[in-house]
């Protein structure tokens, strides 16, 4: 081969080399030690801004990074963030010193990191900040109160607050959970309002939100800020049309007064909320020891009341519907009831909120199907095989399909489920939760009635029971009590009485109690059937068993009676109020 030949490859190679590098992937640079440019590929003037595609970034960052690669004669790699506007692009660049023709060079390659980049990101803040509020989550607030419990500085006083919307559940049912959280979001922003920098807002679950306030002087200072911030939250929240108002239970605790770590003043905190919970909600608390018995002793109550359950201790009382112009039975509802240790029945006001705080409501409601089954002889024989059979169910279990399906099931399996009516309260209707759309279909096709409960002590309203599917409504025993003196009371009660009828829905008086009350709906109503301790108490299974009757007549005996009027008050009954 000649030397033309040999050079004519040689240049085709090293064309052939120069357009690689040029269409390389990567950004790559070689400079000389005083920092001229000698090479640079397609990507790298693209990055740089050399090629006019975007504006020059600050590259003060990469030439610090170049000198001391050359100064060092060690390769330096790092991350360098070009910022074009509010875009980002995020590079790895490897910078390597060497010696060629006597040269001292610094080859540069830089790699496109920004999805790594944006996706770390998004990881670190999915786990350090509420997705929803932005806010900084529990590890951020834990990780701040740690530094500061760390120092431990003579004097050093700060306050840790628990935040928890009041009645936000009912929110979410009934507006919807979109709407449910844009309250969240307009909420956290009230709450962060004048804020110092060394204070710190978070949300740590739901409804729930930490507040630290640091440093502090003391606890007139923090609960004066507290006050503040609960005048700001009453203002009504205008979201999606609609004007919604909330209020906010908080509990404080103090450092080093109520705790030396995190978890001490976040749990002492908790239970100052609860105290506020159970006092009327919408204030402000600081803990105290007190308190904290109380939560032992709760405590206690919620370890007992799972120990009943697994041992069996809930039984069922049952009183009848009666109608009052015949005295004749029409249904019966069932009530659950709780033996203590003692052997004493508690009424569900002790424990039926707690047992749906902990979510054992569901397994209280299945356990009153079975006792129901596993006594139905006994009751067709005290009450009549004709008699419904009513079984309450809170407005939360209505608004769980998967429940409702279980509980639905349960009751075909039954053999009998046209026996039985489901009384929950108007709540559960008007949420948005579906109960009337999807739920109802099924309880309908079983042929199970539906009963609306406790009307008139809820959201209710006349437009509402319009739009209501049901086969009875039992009227509060709040509008009943006295009737016959409440003129205002009887006029609700005529337009209830009214709709209803139009409705065709059957219509029921709870709490009937004294003669004067019966002897007004039997004269001005035509309401036929009624519920209260005048005509019967809850009766238990083992008083059924010791007084079962041989005849229709004994049954209405021991069914309906009228309880023996008493002027001073029904002492008797007083034990099996509902």
């Amino acid at each position: 081969m000649n030397d033309n030949a040999y050079n004519g490859a040689s240049e085709a190679e090293l064309g052939f080399l120069k357009e690689i590098v040029r269409m390389l992937p990567a950004g790559l640079t070689v400079q000389d030690a005083q920092g001229k440019l000698l090479l640079v590929n397609d990507v790298a003037a693209s990055q740089l801004g050399m090629d006019g595609s975007r504006p020059s970034p600050n590259l003060a960052p990469r030439r610090e990074a170049c000198q001391q690669a050359l100064k060092s004669g060690q390769s330096v790699t790092s991350e360098e963030a070009l910022h074009d506007g509010a875009a980002r692009q995020v590079l790895l660049t490897t910078h390597r010193p060497i010696r060629h023709a006597g040269r001292e060079l610094l080859i540069s390659a830089s790699s496109d990191i920004t999805e790594q980049k944006n996706f770390e990101d998004q990881l670190f803040r999915s786990a350090y900040f509420d997705e929803l509020t932005d806010l900084p989550s529990r590890r951020v607030i834990e990780h701040r109160t740690n530094g500061l419990l760390a120092r431990d500085q003579p004097g050093e006083r700060f306050a840790l607050a628990f935040l928890d919307v009041d009645n936000f559940k009912h929110i979410n049912d009934y507006y919807g959970h979109a709407v449910g959280d844009a309250l969240l979001v307009e909420l956290s922003k009230r709450l962060g309002r004048d804020l110092r920098d060394s204070d710190m807002l978070s949300r740590i679950s739901g409804d729930e939100f930490l507040l630290l306030l640091s440093p502090i002087q003391s606890q007139d200072e923090v609960a004066e800020f507290m006050q503040s911030t609960l005048e700001r939250l009453t203002a009504p929240f205008f979201i999606d049309n609609s004007e919604l108002f909330v209020s906010t239970s908080v509990g404080v605790s103090l450092y080093p007064d109520h705790g030396r770590n995190f978890e001490t003043l976040r749990q002492n905190a908790d239970i100052a909320m609860y105290r506020i919970k159970n006092n009327g909600k919408g204030s402000a608390s600081f803990f105290d020891a007190g308190m904290e018995r109380e939560a032992l002793a709760r405590m206690k109550i919620e370890q007992s009341l799972r120990l009943a359950i697994l041992e069996k201790r809930f039984c069922c009382a049952f009183q009848s519907k009666v109608d009052i112009r015949t005295q004749a039975v029409r249904g019966i509802e069932a009530l659950v009831r709780l033996r203590d240790d003692e052997g004493v029945i508690q009424a569900p006001g002790s424990f039926i909120n707690l047992a749906s705080e902990l979510g054992l409501i569901d397994e209280l409601t299945h356990l009153v199907l079975a006792e129901i089954v596993k006594s139905i002889d006994l009751i067709n024989e005290s009450f009549g095989a004709d008699a419904t059979i009513s079984i309450n169910v809170a407005a939360k279990q209505a608004g769980n399909p998967e429940f409702m399906r279980n509980f639905a099931q349960a009751m075909k399996d039954t053999g009998f489920p046209q026996r039985f009516m489901i009384e929950v309260t108007e709540d559960a209707f008007v949420a948005k939760n579906h109960f009337q759309s999807e739920i109802l279909p099924m309880f309908r096709k079983l042929g199970v009635g539906i009963s609306i409960d406790d009307f008139g002590t809820g959201y209710s309203s006349l437009s509402a029971l319009a739009d209501i599917t049901a086969d009875e409504i039992k009227i509060d025993r709040s509008f009943i009590t006295d009737i016959h003196k409440r003129p205002r009371s009887q006029g609700i009660l005529r337009a209830i009485e009214s709709l209803s009828e139009a409705l065709g829905m059957t219509v029921i008086a709870e709490g009937l109690e004294t003669y004067e009350e019966l002897a007004y709906l039997q004269a001005a109503t035509k309401i036929r059937y009624a519920q209260g301790y005048y005509f019967a108490r809850p009766i238990f299974l083992e008083e059924l068993k010791l007084a079962t009757p041989a005849s229709s007549e004994s049954r209405t005996s021991v069914s309906a009676r009228p309880m023996q009027q008493n002027r001073q008050g029904y002492s008797r009954a007083s034990a099996y109020r509902r």
